[in-house]
């Protein structure tokens, strides 16, 4: 089964909008994808249950009939960092549920996309750090890079990072956040040459983007072999 981990430069980014891409692309050669986001802050109480937007997305862009909270097992009021959140909400983010949902959900599926919450280094706990999810998932990592001034050094120390914590870097992929930015073209030139991995595609700044839409704009290595 294909899987990857989605992380990113920072929060805000457009992580939800690359899985959501990608989770389209994949499904769209005939591959029963779906999207995981096993953490999220900031929800709405819908029919009783908490539910988050970005959880809601990857539900809607992946294979039908997934059962929500599988896609999001830790689904957290406050829109905070997770440790905050979950500590208002009187539980702590651990491991066993979430590898739990991951087994149930990988075994309806070909294609699993695992979203994280803001940058590499936000914790999910005191005890519990992206890097240890994603070394018990056993995945590699996709860095979804904000462009905006800094993007470069956010990306080359994102992948730094990844790399520190004995995680393998699969790809990135460029996500146009800020408009108003100049030299776009020649910042993705400089990320392109400096990256240890490769780039999987660069999604434009559309406003209320159809990620359906921009599934084109991606290359995935395994579907391109």
């Amino acid at each position: 089964m294909f899987s990857v981990y989605i992380s990113g430069t920072d929060t805000g980014i457009g992580k939800t909008l690359a899985s959501s891409a990608l989770l389209h692309a994949l499904r769209g050669h005939g591959l029963r994808a779906i999207g995981m986001k096993p953490v999220a802050s900031g929800c709405d109480c819908i029919d009783g249950e908490w539910k988050n937007a970005d959880a809601l997305a990857l539900q809607a862009a992946g294979q039908p009939g997934i059962a929500y909270a599988d896609i999001n097992p830790f689904a957290l009021e406050h829109p905070l960092a997770p440790e905050l959140a979950a500590r208002d909400a009187g539980i702590e983010v651990s491991l066993p549920p979430i590898l739990a949902a991951h087994a149930r959900l990988a075994a309806q599926a070909d294609a699993l996309i695992v979203e994280g919450v803001g940058g590499w280094a936000a914790p999910l706990s005191a005890s519990l750090m992206q890097a240890d999810l994603v070394r018990a998932l056993r995945v590699p990592v996709l860095l979804v890079v904000g462009l905006r001034l800094g993007c470069i050094n956010h990306a080359l120390l994102s992948a730094r990072a990844i790399a520190a914590d004995g995680v393998h870097l699969a790809g990135w992929i460029a996500s146009h956040v800020d408009p108003e930015m100049e030299r776009v073209d020649d910042n993705i030139a400089m990320l392109r040459a400096r990256m240890p991995a490769p780039c999987w595609g660069v999604l434009p700044h559309v406003p209320a983007a159809d990620p359906a839409r921009l599934a084109s704009l991606l290359r995935i290595p395994m579907l391109a072999e």
